[in-house]
């Protein structure tokens, strides 16, 4: 009968492949690798071997093997699979990459993989393949907005520091409004949601109104002053101020940090300002609204309360939204600032140079 390669170990080969067989942050096949070699290490041969392990004797032989001319780099990767040689060279691919990144398709705004297929005549699956490996990603594209504004750096660092590192004694609030809040209505019930299907809503609806959501987040623990009102004037702006004056500490100054909208530096509003000298107006630059960091509120509220709600009238919206404030400011939590003005401002000079090489 023939015999099978002997596997001789000492301790330290030994201990690699017993830490191999028990670890958990290696691949499946690593594990049975190792249990092969061991076994066969301990004098079992290839039959006894797979019928141990639940396996040929053929794999149980072909890992053995492996071993024992390669040592552990032959069991800790595959070896080279037959089959058709790649027929795209690196031209072809470069051509593809270039194509890609410096033209458009005729009559089309980008590229998709059938229209690169037949310029370049290569198959959809191999125009795929090529951008995966280069991660391009022409069916996407981001938005984005550089600010203008001349006081830039200053707002930014002014704002980041309120956030950072607030003052003493003192409350902190991001304040916006969402406004032309919908109460829309769907026109037939949906389906609920249930194994191997997920749950359904009508594409059309029914518009009963809007309402607009003043709201002031304390940085500090993450808690929400918040009003429903019909408009989202200045007279709707000073009666929210109004509201948060009520509600904060009357020992503290207040910060308030609010974006460029007309509504929030009205003369009226300067007027009440100055009759309230403990409120200092803190404004984001122009067309730099994610520094305000309540939008991120405002994102969670759409996505977790009304983006699948249906509502019969304004008031029942109204419900849904003074709901969810309540439920998030019993158990509040803060969102943190992470980047830095010199980090946020490195990018956005980034930005800038690449949009001046246009």
């Amino acid at each position: 009968m023939r015999k099978a390669i002997p596997i001789v170990l000492d301790d330290s080969q030994r201990q690699t492949l017993e830490s191999l067989k028990r670890a958990r942050r290696v691949t499946v096949r690593l594990m049975e690798r190792a249990t092969i070699v061991l076994y066969a290490a301990d004098g079992l041969e290839d039959q006894d071997i797979g019928e141990k392990m639940g396996i040929t004797r053929q794999k149980a032989g072909r890992w053995r093997k492996r071993y024992a001319k390669l040592g552990l780099a032959g069991i800790e990767k595959d070896a080279p699979r037959s089959g058709r040689k790649l027929q795209i060279d690196a031209q072809q691919r470069a051509a593809v990459i270039k194509k890609t990144l410096k033209e458009k398709p005729e009559g089309h705004t980008h590229w998709s993989r059938s229209t690169m297929a037949k310029a370049t005549g290569l198959s959809d699956s191999t125009v795929g393949r090529i951008w995966r490996e280069h991660g391009i990603k022409p069916h996407l594209v981001a938005t984005f907005k550089l600010s203008n504004d001349p006081q830039f750096v200053e707002k930014l660092k002014d704002i980041i520091g309120l956030y950072v590192a607030p003052p003493e004694h003192a409350v902190v609030l991001s304040c916006d409004e969402k406004s032309q809040i919908q109460a829309l209505d769907r026109t037939q019930p949906g389906l609920p949601i249930k194994p191997g299907r997920c749950g359904t809503m009508t594409h059309d609806y029914k518009r009963n109104g809007t309402t607009s959501l003043f709201a002031a987040m304390n940085v500090l623990d993450g808690t929400i002053i918040s009003q429903c009102q019909p408009r989202h004037r200045h007279q709707e702006w000073l009666t929210f101020l109004k509201t948060i004056k009520a509600q904060v500490p009357q020992d503290k100054q207040v910060h308030l940090i609010c974006d460029n909208y007309a509504t929030h530096k009205h003369p009226k509003v300067q007027a009440w300002a100055k009759k309230n000298p403990r409120f200092v107006f803190h404004f984001t630059p122009t067309s730099a609204s994610w520094l305000n960091m309540v939008e991120r509120f405002f994102r969670d509220l759409s996505e977790k309360a009304l983006k699948r709600g249906s509502y019969y009238n304004v008031d029942d919206l109204v419900g849904a939204i003074t709901e969810y404030i309540n439920q998030h400011n019993e158990n509040p939590k803060p969102f943190i600032w992470t980047a830095s003005a010199t980090d946020i401002l490195a990018k956005v000079k980034r930005a800038q140079k690449a949009l001046n090489k246009l």
